[in-house]
């Protein structure tokens, strides 16, 4: 599989990583639009939130139980977590991913974040 994703959690890319466990690899995005921006993907390879089912949605829970944790481990009072599926929303990289985006107060909107 030529995944970019898949090969960062295999380590065959290097990363910034922010967290790690069985489940779940958390790096920092290597283009931020907020002061924290980090990407938390599941380690088995889903390609995007259309693809979640029941045999898999347990890794989009761990996600979030690792969000919560480095939020909480960082003292992020506030934060927006954000999931694009699909090439028209944004999606570039075809495994699913979160962003974690803190820092600065955001707005709502596509120039929000910018």
């Amino acid at each position: 599989m030529d995944c970019l994703f898949c090969k960062i959690i295999a380590g065959e890319i290097p990363s910034a990583k922010v967290y790690e466990d069985e489940f779940v690899f958390a790096f920092k995005d290597i283009q931020p639009i907020a002061p924290v921006h980090y990407l938390f993907v599941p380690k088995p390879h889903i390609c995007c939130a259309k693809k979640i089912t029941a045999e898999n949605s347990g890794s989009v829970a761990k996600i979030f139980e690792a969000i919560a944790k480095v939020a909480e481990d960082e003292g992020l009072e506030s934060y927006r977590v954000i999931n694009n599926c699909g090439e028209d929303a944004g999606q570039s990289v075809m495994h699913l991913h979160f962003h974690l985006l803190a820092g600065k107060k955001m707005g709502w909107g596509e120039q929000s974040l910018g």
